[in-house]
């Protein structure tokens, strides 16, 4: 795979089972963010202003029209105050207790909440409002939280530590959070079919059909199911690793993005992009978080860290080096947000902000 061209063909599921051998806590009121670059890559210092996130190639907007237009900080703070209301709001405490005091544990236990701000972003870019897209920001979180309490019990990643947090098995056992991430699935469905308010019923069975694809046997089951097959095999490439994270990782995020597009009321070109922007940003936010994995610490991370070395998982440092593993996410990124510059540069700013961080988050 060529680092020139990140979206290489991923379609070849039937060839690659064939070919396995067996053998912190971060609460709205708190949202902390960093948009400078890691010491390890920094090139130039990022404020918090749009002017410093768009680059000249990026927008004709004259620097002292475009300075301050957006202030990053306080867009997150809002964003992420607004959806910790809307889903604490959701997802009651009730009985059977012991099943909702699981979700509500690991849904409200913090987080960027980085998949519903992308939700919102793009469908506010599009013409239309938070109020629309917050049923559908809702429910890819709660689908993100049951994959993270999936992911973590014994039978998958066997992981001890999320958010800074005791995994949900650990606190509840294997039993309850199974059947507490099965809810928060089935109940994220529900949410779009009977919270979304002004929108036509075509684009609700349009939504859910969009969201079903991206976490089934076409999108984050295949992914995971792909990974787990890869342990172990030492000859794993690029395409068979992109294959993994653009279901595993990207397949959510785009439709996160996508169904904020077309809740937003977005054309069909329009959603055709933002459906590029977030593929792209999606297998960026894995080769960073592969790059984190053996950069930093437990602590830093919040969950375990170097646990895909001790998995001999296969990853970007471990294929491309770390270096060239930094140069395909500044790849990535770039044409991510290429695919915004035919938008209206001050609608596309939060999308632009948050392609940035998460290219250079630290956690």
């Amino acid at each position: 795979m060529s680092l020139a061209n990140p979206s290489t063909t991923w379609a070849k599921t039937h060839s690659f089972c064939g070919r396995f051998r067996s053998g912190s806590l971060i609460k709205s009121n708190e949202f902390r963010i960093n948009l400078s670059f890691p010491s390890s890559i920094r090139k130039k210092p990022v404020f918090h202003s749009c002017s410093a996130i768009l680059t000249k190639e990026q927008t004709d907007v004259p620097r002292e029209e475009s300075e301050n237009k957006l202030d990053f900080k306080a867009y997150v703070l809002g964003k992420a105050e607004s959806v910790n209301k809307a889903l604490e709001a959701a997802v009651l405490l009730k009985e059977p207790l012991r099943v909702h005091e699981s979700m509500r544990y690991s849904l409200l236990a913090g987080g960027k909440r980085i998949r519903p701000m992308l939700c919102i972003a793009a469908c506010e870019m599009v013409g239309g409002d938070e109020a629309t897209a917050m049923p559908a920001a809702c429910a890819v979180e709660m689908i993100h939280t049951m994959s993270l309490m999936h992911d973590d019990l014994p039978c998958m990643d066997n992981d001890d530590l999320r958010r800074g947090k005791p995994t949900n098995h650990k606190v509840f056992g294997e039993n309850v959070a199974v059947l507490a991430g099965d809810a928060l699935l089935s109940f994220a469905f529900e949410h779009i079919a009977t919270a979304t308010k002004g929108v036509s019923s075509e684009k609700i069975v349009r939504v859910i059909g969009e969201l079903a694809k991206c976490i089934g046997a076409e999108g984050l089951v295949a992914g995971q199911v792909v990974d787990i097959c890869s342990e172990g095999i030492s000859d794993v490439g690029l395409e068979h690793l992109e294959f993994i994270h653009l279901h595993k990782t990207a397949a959510l995020l785009e439709a996160s993005v996508v169904l904020g597009a077309v809740l937003g009321g977005g054309t069909e070109e329009e959603v055709a992009k933002l459906r590029k922007f977030a593929r792209n940003i999606g297998l960026l936010f894995q080769v960073v978080d592969d790059i984190l994995d053996v950069t930093k610490s437990s602590k830093e991370l919040g969950k375990t860290a170097g646990k895909d070395l001790v998995a001999d998982k296969v990853t970007y440092p471990k294929l491309l080096g770390l270096q060239k593993s930094r140069e395909f996410a500044e790849q990535l990124n770039k044409e991510a947000q290429a695919q915004l510059s035919g938008f209206d540069q001050g609608k596309a700013a939060p999308l632009i902000a948050l392609a940035n961080y998460i290219a250079y988050r630290e956690n």
